[in-house]
């Protein structure tokens, strides 16, 4: 019987949904709070037992954690799902755009920049309005919609305050396109759901978690070629990708390595919790 572990540090809806699915397919499924567990990284095997299993699905919501367990798990052997370098390039949208970019996946226009008055320049440059965000971070926190120079001075004046990280200055074209966007959802090598994400009232963002909601998209072949080949770019196994509608095409904005569905599963009829355990156990065997 296959072994799948799911290390969380919330437990949610999707994590709940794994477990139920993978028991159903007939795996031994452990959840395994990873605030509970400490590890000797010196001993070269998996540690604590509890952490043994023939592959980890990780769902930590903590980025670091996530990245540093994954880091671990993989360094004895374990296969995780996402791998360490997946993790690492999801969870920074420079380093995405980046990914993206070499791949040859359409993104929207992206100036960096490391000081306040880089930053205005960089922001001249995009035309306002534009978005200003946070290289890490999720649910939509710190981004921002800059609409002119005044408001530009202040949100800058505030991100100069934080972690050095805030002061890398990541501004983005703003994309007109309808009132939403679509997350498509990847496993594998196919793209197995995607949704349309209307923002919640008084909100210009539409990340669900922000009460944003999840309609059923028909996927047609632009949207399934452009997030394979975001997903591949990243070497996620399973991972949400964002777009937006442009005059340009689909464009892809941020890729999501731990990504919730309980909105979308129940919009698309898809099981998506199902069609993950089934690609970790195909993984798990091989």
């Amino acid at each position: 019987m296959v072994r799948v572990i799911i290390t969380y540090d919330r437990i949610r809806v999707e994590e709940k949904a794994l477990q139920r699915a993978g028991e159903s397919l007939g795996a031994d499924v452990r959840l395994i709070d990873v605030k509970d567990s400490f590890i000797d990284i010196t001993k070269g095997e998996v540690n604590p037992e509890v952490l043994k299993g023939d592959v980890v699905i990780q769902r930590c919501v903590g980025h670091f954690r996530s990245l540093y367990l994954t880091a671990i798990l993989e360094s004895v052997g374990v296969p995780v799902i996402n791998p360490f370098y997946a993790t690492l390039i999801c969870g920074d949208k420079l380093l995405t755009t980046l990914a993206l970019r070499r791949a040859g996946v359409p993104t929207p226009k992206t100036i960096v920049a490391f000081t306040r008055d880089g930053a205005l320049k960089a922001l001249e440059e995009v035309g306002y309005p534009a978005i200003l965000k946070p290289v890490v971070g999720s649910w939509g926190r710190l981004v921002s919609l800059i609409k002119d120079v005044e408001t530009a001075k202040v949100v800058l004046e505030h991100r100069e305050l934080l972690h050095p990280l805030y002061q890398i200055f990541y501004v983005q074209e703003f994309i007109k396109k309808p009132d939403r966007d679509i997350r498509c959802f990847v496993v594998g090598e196919e793209a197995i759901a995607a949704i349309y994400r209307y923002a919640a009232p008084g909100e210009w963002r539409s990340n669900t978690a922000l009460g944003g909601r999840a309609v059923k998209m028909e996927m047609n072949d632009e949207l399934r070629e452009v997030s394979i080949k975001a997903a591949k770019a990243v070497g996620a196994h399973v991972v949400g990708v964002d777009c937006l509608e442009s005059e340009r095409g689909l464009l892809v904005h941020e890729l999501n390595s731990v990504t919730e569905f309980r909105n979308a599963a129940p919009a698309t009829g898809v099981d998506i919790a199902k069609k993950i355990m089934e690609y970790a156990i195909k993984l798990a065997k091989k």
